[in-house]
């Protein structure tokens, strides 16, 4: 799995412009993209930035997607939004590394290398939820 999280700042008064703008790019997501198993838009509470957190089956699957919003995303900076900045984790393929070489400058990027983590299995953690639990004794 692939993990990215982008954060941007939406320019003054653009706030409506740029969820329409949004919207556009999620109608892509859905209907070009294949491997996203998350691709989730929130937005502070004033409105004036927005943090995306994405995940995809391999960093090929990011720039796959990359290349399905181009000119959408292109147009959310142009008009709406700036101060791009992504935080990686995990090794990105040559191509994406190659995107990300000819984005800098109008991207900050952020990489973290995995170190360890939970080796949790999500049916057993629903499965410890109370209402699961009671819902399984019935």
């Amino acid at each position: 799995m692939f993990e990215a999280v982008a954060r941007l700042k939406i320019r003054h008064g653009e706030l409506e412009g740029f969820k329409r703008q949004a919207a556009e790019i999620m109608r892509l997501t859905k209907e070009r993209d294949t491997k996203p198993l998350r691709y989730d838009w929130f937005l502070s509470d004033d409105g004036t930035e927005c943090e995306l957190r994405e995940s995809y089956v391999d960093a090929d699957a990011l720039l796959e997607h990359q290349h399905h919003i181009r000119e959408a995303k292109a147009k959310l900076f142009r008009d709406f939004a700036d101060d791009h900045t992504m935080t990686l984790y995990g090794e990105p393929s040559p191509g994406l590394a190659e995107l990300m070489e000819a984005m800098a400058g109008a991207v900050t990027f952020r990489r973290f290398s995995f170190f360890q983590g939970l080796d949790a299995d999500v049916k057993a953690v629903e499965e410890s939820r109370p209402e699961a639990v009671g819902a399984s004794m019935e």
